[in-house]
């Protein structure tokens, strides 16, 4: 088993922080006369009991959640969305001006945005032309001072999964970074989570969220798995109350309803075949790729005109075509069939008009 030393790894002043204690650090108790934070003790300005600071670590959230993931409740960490982890993660590890992070592009955004904000140098490589992950390419691109991997599976904006061979192979050779498993669209993928083997590879970490099988993107409510000693380290780092009072309740009434979660998962699945054949089935489709997630990539005879046409319609989708290997390509999420269908008509419609004008020598879209 790989083995990976955390205090070679994370910069030297975060092992020396100490952490700003909270109120909640102090007193972990639910009963008492609460004078301690400088709440309002009269209450809320609005309906609902919001004047008590929420719990720091969301400890009902992450022992309800833990069985469900297979992991243990001290593997956990919860944030603002994904984009806190990730963001918390680079600032743990890298050091300005001096680490990198490698990313396979086209890959998510946010950890190129996160490594600039915080001035930390990219090592970019591509997936290949088909979205599968260059093994050698990236075994041979990883520095001394690479501290982050970061993988996207099933990746966005192709939507595949990537090899679990692959990032297998990864995981056993970068044994001075951390090789972090973005998992945003994993429940649409028919593939274990790689949170089945965080025991055996202390360097791997494994990002998921509720904004997308769980319907709850409005909360802004991230998860990310790891050994515990890391999570300990984000614990210390993020912002003392950084999940708030309602979306705490709002998950934990969430989690009484996995079965809910899964019966739209299955939906969505099913109608993403619907939609998938209803696409290849246009003359203006030139491909749709395979997808394990909630969304389709698609290219188009002429990506941006069909983009400009649909939002002229009030159809959003969204132009990937400037990204790396996805020229002429947009990127559809799966819809509710009555979505589904809007889209449809409103592609024939473009089809349609561009025959028509193609027929009476006018200029075609």
């Amino acid at each position: 088993m790989p083995t990976i030393d955390l205090n070679t790894l994370l910069r030297p002043h975060i092992l020396t922080l100490t952490p700003y204690s909270s109120a909640r650090d102090e007193y972990t108790g639910k009963e008492g006369v609460f004078l301690d934070a400088n709440e309002n003790a009269l209450g809320s300005a609005t309906a609902g009991p919001y004047n008590r600071y929420p719990d720091p670590y969301q400890a009902l959230i992450k022992e309800k959640l833990a069985p469900i993931k297979g992991v243990r409740p001290g593997q956990i960490f919860l944030g603002n969305g994904s984009d806190e982890p990730i963001d918390l993660l680079i600032r743990a590890t890298c050091r300005p001006g001096h680490d990198s992070i490698l990313i396979m592009p086209p890959t998510y955004g946010m950890y190129e945005v996160s490594a600039t904000i915080n001035d930390i140098r990219q090592i970019r490589v591509p997936l290949t032309p088909d979205f599968n992950l260059d093994v050698e390419a990236v075994l041979a691109a990883i520095e001394p001072d690479t501290k982050i991997i970061w993988i996207c599976s099933p990746n966005n904006p192709s939507g595949n999964q990537l090899s679990a061979d692959a990032i297998r192979r990864v995981l056993e050779a970068a044994t001075h970074s951390l090789v972090v498993v973005d998992e945003a669209y994993i429940d649409f993928a028919d593939a274990p989570s790689w949170t089945t083997q965080l025991d055996q590879y202390p360097n791997l970490v494994v990002l998921q969220t509720f904004s997308k099988a769980w319907g709850l993107a409005a909360l802004r409510l991230g998860m990310c798995f790891a050994s515990e000693e890391l999570i300990a380290v984000l614990n210390k780092i993020k912002p003392p109350y950084n999940i708030s009072a309602p979306t705490q309740a709002l998950a934990l009434e969430a989690l009484d309803h996995v079965d809910d979660k899964d019966a739209m998962v299955r939906e969505i699945l099913a109608e993403r075949a619907v939609l998938a054949a209803a696409l290849r089935a246009l003359p203006i489709v030139q491909h749709v790729y395979p997808s394990d997630a909630n969304f389709l990539l698609v290219r188009f005879d002429n990506a941006r005109a069909v983009f400009d046409y649909l939002i002229d319609q009030q159809v959003i989708v969204r132009d990937r075509s400037k990204v790396k290997w996805c020229d002429g390509c947009l990127r559809i999420t799966v819809g509710t069939p009555a979505e589904n269908a809007v889209l449809m008509s409103r592609l024939q419609q473009f089809q349609d008009v561009g025959r028509l004008t193609e027929d009476t020598g006018a200029v075609t879209h």
